[in-house]
């Protein structure tokens, strides 16, 4: 999988972070000479100075042949363009793109932005809605289908603590898509063991989040 991030700040850091030690191929593109070369002193060739919104440097970074493009700088029109040109000048088949302005949430969708994320939205859902389960973090809500990215933190009296991955009793239309420990980001496995302080993503039907709850977190 090739993936090309737009935008170097906190967000595009951390998650070219995460998709390069997964082992995916991953260019990072941030504007700004300083931050670029700041980035680069970590990351190297899988980072590149340009402008993700012109089709010069979309052409250079070779975006036609991208399987996702996500665009996370924090001017929505940057982000809406650059996402615009991705789809429909090269063909990518997967735009994401962080909406900073929820009002423009409805703009993206409308525009065929594939997924949005809008951090604003989510606080406020989490502030306005009585969860049955506060521990499950709705992180994102996928634009095709009753489908959520979820996170999870596993406490020490979790009664999945200690358990491998194909040990837990996982609902169905739930997959794990990494485990953040500490520093590090990894892929789950089939012995992977779960710890104490693990950060659990998941991908889960939107009917079936109280049941990932109550799988690794208990009752």
């Amino acid at each position: 999988m090739y993936a090309i991030i737009i935008g170097g700040g906190k967000v595009g850091y951390y998650l070219t972070k995460a998709l390069l030690e997964a082992g995916y191929e991953t260019l990072l593109v941030e504007k700004l000479r300083e931050n670029y070369l700041r980035l680069f002193d970590e990351f190297g060739e899988a980072v590149y100075q340009g402008d993700g919104d012109e089709m010069r440097t979309l052409q250079e970074i070779g975006t036609n042949r991208a399987n996702i493009f996500i665009a996370v700088t924090g001017d929505d029109e940057d982000n809406l363009i650059a996402c615009q040109l991705a789809k429909k000048k090269f063909g990518c088949p997967k735009v994401i793109a962080r909406v900073n302005n929820p009002r423009n949430e409805e703009i993206f969708r409308q525009l065929d932005i594939d997924a949005t994320v809008s951090a604003t939205r989510i606080i406020y859902g989490l502030v306005e809605q009585e969860m049955e389960a506060p521990e499950v973090i709705p992180l994102l809500a996928l634009k095709k289908g009753n489908i959520e990215i979820v996170e999870i933190a596993i406490p020490k009296n979790a009664p999945v603590v200690g358990k491998t991955v194909e040990a837990l009793r996982l609902p169905e239309d739930c997959i794990l898509i990494s485990i953040i420990r500490g520093e590090e980001v990894a892929i789950p496995r089939a012995d992977t063991v779960i710890e104490v302080g693990d950060t659990i993503l998941a991908l889960i039907s939107t009917t079936r989040v109280h049941e990932i709850h109550d799988a690794l977190l208990g009752k």
